[in-house]
């Protein structure tokens, strides 16, 4: 019974820490999910007869490519069929797609880049409103993380950009300050899985919902934005790295086929 407890706990400690891992059972219960969301939320009767119709009238074209009048009002058919199968499929793909989509913006915190490896160069970036205010700007940071080398103003760009590093493991902050105002940033090095914000955003809300998951930048603050060039993160498959996001599609839509077969569910 303890070999048992230990390969269950094994087992589970590997489901949260290996991202592949991650990433299939996600897109199997997504996969899942679409499927039973989208007949709830759907006229099943109504799609497949749709669906039988559009059927019909792509057979009428095979039996009929010689009679061209028969072939035309079959692809008109066809046409109108598709438009009349969208509408019924556009309201539960809704329902499905907005959900979905919040989702994998949270796991991108996670999935799509890698913590900083310790004592190894990254980039600091700081875009300011104006080039009168990079004179103003100074970086305070935590004892764990050193300056590498004399920041480089880019006063074409309104940017000024750090070269530091991280000395051991774990989260800090870097506080930088301009106008006497100062704004925080979350610097993540060397943990495997961590929720990791690549950039802190003023205003720009829906850009700040799919990039950043750090509070808005104060509004008047000189600061537009700060960023860390963190790795990104590819997912080994047969000796092939892949985004995850390409990977979940792929699993999340075979994973779907297989379960409307199973369910019995019109798509």
């Amino acid at each position: 019974m303890a070999g048992y407890a230990v390969a269950i706990a094994a087992f589970k400690l590997f489901l949260l820490t290996s991202p592949l891992a991650i990433v299939v059972v996600v897109s199997l219960v997504v996969g899942l999910l679409m499927v039973v969301l989208f007949g709830y939320t759907s006229d099943q009767k109504a799609i497949g007869i749709a669906k039988d119709q559009l059927k019909a009238h792509l057979l009428a074209v095979r039996l009929y490519r010689d009679q061209i009048p028969v072939v035309m009002g079959s692809y008109g058919k066809i046409l109108r069929g598709t438009g009349r199968y969208l509408k019924l499929a556009f309201k539960p793909l809704l329902y499905v797609i907005i959900p979905i989509t919040l989702l994998m913006v949270q796991i991108d915190r996670y999935l799509g880049a890698t913590p900083l490896p310790p004592n190894a160069p990254f980039l600091l970036t700081v875009h300011t409103t104006g080039s009168d205010a990079l004179n103003d700007v100074t970086l305070d940071l935590p004892p764990e993380i050193t300056m590498t080398a004399p920041p480089v103003h880019v006063p074409a760009g309104n940017e000024i950009v750090w070269r530091l590093a991280g000395s051991k493991e774990g989260k800090y902050e870097v506080k930088i300050a301009a106008a006497g105002q100062s704004a925080a940033k979350a610097v993540c090095v060397g943990s495997d899985l961590a929720r990791i914000s690549t950039v802190r955003l003023r205003g720009q809300f829906w850009e700040r919902m799919f990039s950043s998951a750090e509070p808005a930048l104060p509004e008047n603050s000189p600061i537009e934005s700060i960023s860390i060039n963190y790795p990104d993160r590819n997912i080994e498959i047969a000796g092939y790295g892949m985004n995850w996001i390409w990977l979940f599609f792929i699993l999340s839509m075979v994973a779907g086929f297989i379960f409307k077969e199973l369910l019995g569910i019109q798509i």
